[in-house]
């Protein structure tokens, strides 16, 4: 027998409706979807956490990370796709920083689950 499921099958109607008329639109769970998963690479997530701590050029990036500057640039092109980076350009330098506090967030609270103790 199986605890984590209901033993009968009773549906609370209030609580349905109630649910339903919040529930999101599925264009935005779409992208909602697609945000998480570009929090799917180990890659990103680290790109994200060091910039999170602060702006750093690609250059600064390569060495932190100790990957090469293509698949950087890679990850990086993928992230800004989805918003989660910005760039600004300085001469010939390009430095990266997270695109606004909602990515500070994601990577707060993805630290806090990920370290919590069960």
């Amino acid at each position: 027998m199986i605890d984590d499921v209901c033993q009968i099958k009773s549906i609370n109607e209030k609580a349905v409706k109630e649910v339903k008329s919040k529930m999101l639109d599925y264009d935005i769970l779409i992208e909602i979807s697609d945000n998480f998963k570009m929090l799917g690479d180990p890659t990103r997530i680290q790109i994200l956490y060091a910039l999170a701590r602060r702006e750093l050029c690609v250059c600064d990036l390569t060495a932190v990370l100790n990957m090469s500057q293509s698949a950087i640039s890679h990850q990086l092109r993928l992230l800004r796709t989805k918003n989660m980076v910005k760039f600004r350009k300085e001469g010939k330098m390009v430095y990266y920083k997270l695109a606004d506090e909602h990515v500070v967030k994601f990577m707060e609270m993805g630290v806090a689950h990920a370290t919590e103790k069960k």
